[in-house]
């Protein structure tokens, strides 16, 4: 897409387009795009709300205003407010409806751009790698078989995908870069308080960023632009001051040679080679540089007391609400309990340390050049050690808040699984111009051309859950763990019921066609590849089975039937609407919990 934030202004200010034809071909490619993967988006205005949006944008030209980003459609991740919309942070019961929108969108919007939706992300912001969020599993857009990255999962793909110019994410861990990398885009991290966090839902307050993914630098430094400045109503804002711009002859700093981790992805080690000699036909010189002390930092964002920063934005709602947080994100959240204030206090003192020798870094180079992420892992793998190898994506990213340091992600190249590798250029803080500069002389005639977008990603089967495999339940792990992908929530036709089977310990629900006189049922439908639906099939214990469900919008899929011997005696809980209704209602009583399996 270029410089597509820049051209569609230049085209709607000078009257060659319309912001409404803009969003036209905005909503047409993004409901091309939902049909093979939805899991990107959380919510989105209606396409009427939307084509109005672009005529009162028109309407603005009209009368003589020049705006920046006159119609250009934009994606904001689902934890940054946008009035209008609600706020999720891919968590559904602790969702809110702002009044306004964060201060960030709200300059975005009044030069014109346009908010499109709100992009899915590992819940609360506490992820790398995408998986982690009820609404589904965003997948690199190259390879749906492969992690987005995250926790800006949505916005990296819809941004790679071409549905949008622009999406902004947030970055604590390397939130708005793992994803660029993967999915082969630009993922800029402006330094600590440069731009305003009033209206992010904070995952550690004191080192978050808002950032942004384009298909260009000079996009993403057009945004930088129009957003950055002092907030008194933040904080964390702090007043700018730009650092100098490199000579002709910049100095890149790599590391040493022993601290170059892979974790066996030779194709990523090639990349970085390609993307070291690129630095060098930019006239740089290249220094290799001990980059221990961000190493040793980065271990301790999660590996200390500092994820107890988590565990003060979020932890009081996921000890009320057990089940409506992913255990994954709750099981980091809830270990911040494990530190006192002597705990933090002893950290600050490591990090300052740590801080004052990367400090010392600058005065030898220009930019630290270093891998976005080292490797890259199929959904499946990722959910079978989401620990481990979510830290792994975040080997080289986890450190450059804390040390209070600016960065830009950039596309290297892609594996020949067609995932994308990038390298992250890195500044002291407030050196995001210089970056930029760097960026644009590294970023021209590198990355080559793209794979095509995977449209299809093997031939894959949607199956519909209604019991335990619910997102939540018990046996959803066995969906989880075949890299089952959530494609939406819907309904039954109005020919079911749904019983609890009798002498069943625990309870477990059958789901019975009728005909005339049943009754809608809920249901969640996801997509699985052929092999592991089979394998999926196969422990489907009797008198359940897999058969074809009629949804409510016509289509067919295939789901959990039973035979009639299972409603023998069972309790017809059809009223309820969904099997989740039941066994929360149960609960109330005591006489159940959620631990209900199919």
């Amino acid at each position: 897409m270029g410089d597509a934030i820049r051209n569609i202004a230049q085209a709607v200010n000078a009257g060659q387009t319309s912001a409404r034809s803009v969003m036209e071909d905005a909503i047409a490619r993004i409901e091309a795009y939902d049909a093979v993967q939805p899991q990107a988006w959380i919510s989105r205005p209606g396409n009427a709300a939307l084509i109005a949006m672009a005529e009162a944008v028109d309407r603005r030209v009209a009368t003589g205003e020049r705006l920046q980003l006159a119609g250009v459609p934009f994606a904001v991740k689902d934890n940054i407010d946008v009035a209008g919309l609600a706020t999720t942070a891919a968590c559904p019961d602790f969702a809110y409806r702002p009044e306004q929108s964060a201060t960030v969108v709200a300059k975005l919007e009044a030069a014109g751009a346009i908010c499109v939706g709100k992009t899915n992300l590992d819940q609360f912001a506490t992820g790398l790698n995408g998986t982690r969020s009820p609404y589904g599993i965003p997948t690199c857009v190259y390879n749906r078989d492969m992690v987005s990255g995250g926790s800006s999962s949505g916005s990296g793909v819809v941004v790679a995908a071409g549905l949008v110019p622009f999406a902004l994410g947030t970055d604590t861990a390397g939130s708005g870069r793992v994803p660029a990398a993967i999915n082969g885009c630009v993922g800029f991290k402006p330094s600590k308080g440069r731009w305003s966090t009033t209206g992010l839902l904070p995952a550690c307050r004191s080192i978050d960023c808002i950032s942004v993914f384009t298909c260009s630098v000079s996009d993403a430094a057009l945004i930088d632009g129009i957003v950055a400045g002092f907030d008194e109503d933040d904080p964390y804002s702090r007043c700018m001051s730009d650092q100098p711009r490199s000579g002709p002859r910049p100095v890149f700093g790599i590391p040493l040679a022993d601290q170059r981790e892979f974790f066996g992805d030779r194709e990523a080690e090639d990349l970085f080679d390609r993307a070291i000699e690129r630095c060098r036909q930019l006239g740089g010189e290249i220094v290799e540089i001990d980059i221990g002390p961000l190493l040793d930092a980065g271990k301790m964002l999660y590996g200390g007391p500092y994820v107890a920063e988590r565990y003060a934005s979020v932890g009081a709602f996921i000890e009320g609400n057990p089940d409506a947080t992913h255990p994954v994100v709750a099981s980091i959240v809830k270990s911040g309990l494990r530190y006192d204030a002597a705990d933090t206090f002893a950290a600050a003192y490591v990090m300052q340390d740590l801080m004052r020798k990367a400090d010392g870094i600058w005065a030898q180079i220009d930019a630290l050049v270093l891998p976005t992420t080292p490797t890259c892992y199929s959904i499946v793998d990722m959910l079978a050690e989401p620990f481990g190898r979510n830290a792994r994506l975040g080997h080289y990213t986890s450190a450059i808040n804390l040390l209070d340091m600016s960065a830009i992600a950039l596309p290297v190249g892609f594996r020949a699984d067609r995932t994308g590798f990038g390298i992250s250029l890195i500044g002291p803080a407030f050196a995001d111009e210089a970056l930029f500069d760097l960026a644009e002389r590294f970023a021209d005639g590198v990355g080559g051309d793209a794979p095509e977008l995977d449209m299809a990603g093997g031939e894959r089967v949607l199956l519909a859950v209604v019991g335990a495999h619910l997102h939540g339940m018990p046996l959803h792990w066995q969906l989880d763990t075949r890299g089952a992908q959530l494609q939406r929530k819907t309904q039954t036709t109005s020919a079911y019921q749904l019983y609890a089977m009798a002498d069943a310990t625990p309870p477990k629900p059958a789901l019975v066609h009728v005909g005339a006189g049943g009754t809608a049922i809920e249901v969640e439908v996801y997509s699985l590849s052929l092999e592991q639906f089979g394998s999926f099939v196969a422990e489907v214990p009797p008198p359940l089975a897999i058969g074809t469900l009629d949804l409510d919008d016509g289509t067919q899929v295939k789901g959990f039937v039973a035979e009639a011997r299972a409603t023998i005696d069972g309790k017809n809980v059809s009223s309820f609407g969904s099997w989740r209704a039941y066994i929360q209602d149960l609960s109330k009583g005591g006489a159940v919990t959620t631990n209900a399996t199919d």
